[in-house]
């Protein structure tokens, strides 16, 4: 029994070290300083903001809706057998159509950009402003080539979108479109809001849509819909580097397929409205036409790539410059010429002022040459 004294006696100070520390633990009162958690969500150091919440905010008051109304004529034919006297007559008559799209203050001054589609035959166009008020504008000028237009309102107070850089967008970067389409029908003038990423660049549509060319379309696949035309695309800084224009879809909604106009160009042009009311008519002092397998051989030309000059104005830009005849363009300001919705491209955005770069090929050998773009 001995034997195992030192045992029991082990056995024995266990149990009373862990009985003291039971008592020591149970007796202590926990005091408010001490709770680990806190059900209170206020006091708790989360947000929801984040950076495209911040763009959205950053954009958002400067983002309005354009409420146009249009006047068509609509013809109606009288029946016979309800009017046996007079028979069939064509009798026209003027019926009122409203609209609506969106559009982005660009000056302090009172300048809104948006697309040419949503004000183009407006007889009267209301805006919305962000806050709620509602302003008439006037129709300051229009670009329907590159579906681009500026309104200006008369206000006080105007928030005014910071305008980015659309020439260095990174595929894959996130991109938000904001409209206001429905701010007249559901009395509300906050924008709507989708987001997405800049799906490609660099995107060329040549004479879709009544003669429309669109070149260097930004591609997104944020949400575009019906009456978000002329509202901007927003990159995480806030900074507006496109209007959002279209989108290809089959039924009419959005599909993830969405289309902006680049901001550099929408800034060239607005600039040019708002200082002469309209697109200047350029001058280039010649004619082109498209390679075929017969100029092709006549020429001993390669391929069918460029284009052929076929006109040049007596005394005009092009000839002072050195063009003649049957020179065949390759590229035009460092842009590919395959065909003539190429040099359409091309030329589109240049302003009178700017220089024309032409590279061409002539008798075998590459040349170039340039001038001035004048006005017609």
């Amino acid at each position: 029994m001995k034997r195992y004294a030192h045992y029991w006696i082990f056995v024995l100070l266990v149990i009373t070290a862990n009985y003291l520390l039971y008592k020591h633990f149970t007796s202590q009162t926990l005091q408010p300083s001490e709770v680990v958690y806190q059900a209170n969500p206020v006091e708790m150091d989360f947000s929801r903001e984040n950076p495209i919440t911040r763009a959205v905010k950053e954009v958002e008051v400067a983002v309005v809706s354009v409420n146009v109304l249009k006047t068509r004529i609509v013809r109606r034919y009288t029946n016979p057998f309800q009017n046996p006297f007079f028979g069939f007559f064509d009798i026209p008559y003027r019926q009122d159509v409203q609209s609506i799209g969106t559009g982005v203050i660009i000056d302090e001054r009172g300048y809104i950009i948006t697309n040419a589609h949503v004000v183009e035959g407006a007889t009267k166009i209301t805006v919305i402003l962000n806050d709620g008020r509602d302003m008439d504008a006037e129709l300051i000028g229009i670009d329907n080539i590159h579906d681009v237009a500026v309104v200006k309102i008369s206000g006080n107070d105007l928030s005014v979108a910071k305008l980015g850089d659309s020439e260095d967008l990174i595929i894959g970067e996130w991109s938000i479109a904001v409209g206001n389409p429905y701010a007249y029908l559901i009395k509300d003038s906050r924008p709507s809001v989708s987001v997405g990423v800049i799906s490609a660049v660099e995107r060329n549509f040549a004479e879709i849509g009544d003669g429309k060319i669109y070149k260097r379309m930004i591609q997104t696949d944020a949400a575009i819909n019906p009456g978000n035309s002329g509202g901007p695309l927003v990159n995480i800084n806030g900074e507006v580097i496109g209007l959002n224009t279209f989108i290809f879809s089959e039924s009419g909604e959005s599909v993830g397929i969405g289309f902006a106009i680049p901001i550099d160009r929408v800034k060239k042009i607005a600039k040019e409205l708002v200082r002469y009311g309209k697109i200047r008519d350029r001058h280039f002092g010649f004619a082109v036409q498209d390679i075929n397998p017969m100029i092709a051989s006549k020429f001993k030309l390669e391929d069918l790539n460029g284009v052929i000059v076929v006109g040049v104005e007596q005394g005009g830009p092009a000839e002072r410059a050195g063009l003649k005849l049957n020179d065949v363009i390759q590229e035009i300001n460092d842009y590919q010429i395959k065909d003539f919705d190429d040099v359409a491209l091309a030329v589109s955005d240049l302003a009178i002022g700017e220089e024309i770069r032409l590279k061409i090929w002539r008798e075998g050998k590459n040349t170039t040459f340039s001038w001035i773009t004048e006005e017609l």
